[in-house]
C-alpha cells in the first residue's frame, strides 16, 4: 500500500530539483481509475488540458488554484474538489503535493 506522505517528500524534493518544477508518479491503476501525486513548485503550473471523465483533486501540502477560463478556486493543504468538466489548469502558489484522482475512458 502506498505511503502518501512518503509520496509526497520524494515528490516534493524531485520537482525543486527537476527544470520544469514538477515531479509525477502514478499510485494506482485499476481498469478505468488513476490516482496521481503530482508535485510542483511554487509558481509552476500544468497548462490547460482537457478534462476526464471525473475525477477530483486532494491537496496534500501546499496551496493551489485550479484554473478555469480565468477564474481560479483555491485549495488548501487537506481540500479536495472535483475535477472540472471543461478546459482547466491547477498552478502552485507555494511548493505543493496534489493526488489527482481520474476516470478515464
Amino acid at each position: 500500500m502506498p505511503d502518501l506522505e512518503q509520496l509526497a517528500v520524494e515528490h516534493a524534493a524531485k520537482a525543486a530539483e527537476s527544470p520544469h518544477g514538477r515531479s509525477a508518479h502514478l499510485v494506482l491503476h485499476d481498469g478505468v481509475l488513476r490516482q496521481t501525486v503530482i508535485a510542483l513548485v511554487g509558481g509552476t503550473a500544468l497548462d490547460e488540458h482537457t478534462p476526464p471523465a471525473a475525477g477530483s483533486v486532494q491537496v496534500l501540502r501546499g496551496r493551489v488554484a485550479l484554473t478555469v477560463a480565468g477564474q481560479h478556486q483555491e485549495l488548501s493543504a487537506g481540500q479536495l474538489a472535483p475535477v472540472p468538466q471543461e478546459r482547466h489548469g491547477l498552478l502552485a502558489h507555494v511548493d505543493s503535493v496534489v493526488l489527482l484522482t481520474v476516470v478515464t475512458t
